[in-house]
């Protein structure tokens, strides 16, 4: 399984030729970066996250809750994304606040990144296994917020990690991300035992879902009504 954590380098430096433009031609105008930074304060957490949607896979995440850290850098490693996510919640009450709360931070930080879709494939649909765990994802880019979250687990599976991470607030996590970032999400387990396989396949697949849809293979919206 994948490292939990990595730290997100700085950015290279564009290459250039003797004319001193980015090698892609004179006069060419670089891509434009694909970034969003949001912070979300309430009295129950602080979330910080910055992602860049056009990265390596770099992740540098802190929750204090070591599964979602896991599961987090597993989204950022495959889905080609370089993620920064810094939460501080109240882990004393329990991991509900920690987890939603940073779904709706990220929700956000990826819709600033997006911005107005232009040239994205929209679309997307995988199937991804780990293990004996075999889970499909399919999601739209559609600035429609929708969650189909059919993952049935065992109603007394143990929290994962410590401090505990419990099986069901990924379902938690996936609903804030969606309102947030306007995307249709529908993760299904096909089959499936172990609770920590299930839950990775299901991030992996969302992970490899999103990298695909985010894929730029044109100019103009994908849309007939001209907007997303």
């Amino acid at each position: 399984m994948d490292d939990a954590t990595s730290t997100v380098p700085a950015p290279a430096p564009a290459a250039t030729g003797d004319d001193g433009g980015t090698g892609a031609g004179r006069g060419a105008a670089p891509a434009p970066s694909r970034r969003g930074e949001r912070r979300r304060t309430t009295k129950e957490s602080d979330v910080l996250v910055v992602v860049e949607l056009d990265g390596s896979g770099q992740t540098e995440i802190a929750t204090g809750l070591p599964f979602f850290d896991h599961m987090l850098s597993q989204l950022g490693r495959h889905g080609g994304l370089d993620l920064v996510v810094r939460t501080t919640g109240d882990l004393d009450v329990d991991a509900h606040h920690s987890v939603e709360d940073t779904g709706i931070t990220l929700g956000e930080a990826f819709a600033a990144a997006l911005g107005d879709k232009a040239g994205v494939r929209r679309f997307a649909s995988v199937s991804v296994p780990l293990d004996e765990s075999l889970v499909d994802v399919a999601l739209d880019l559609s600035g429609r917020p929708f969650l189909r979250y059919d993952v049935p687990l065992p109603p007394d599976a143990s929290p994962l990690g410590v401090p505990g991470f419990e099986p069901q607030l990924a379902e938690e996590f996936w609903r804030a991300f969606v309102t947030s970032a306007g995307v249709t999400l529908h993760v299904g387990l096909r089959y499936g035992r172990n609770t920590h396989h299930v839950l990775e396949a299901s991030f992996k697949a969302v992970a490899r879902a999103l990298r695909d849809a985010l894929r730029v293979e044109g100019s103009t919206i994908p849309s007939t009504k001209g907007v997303l």
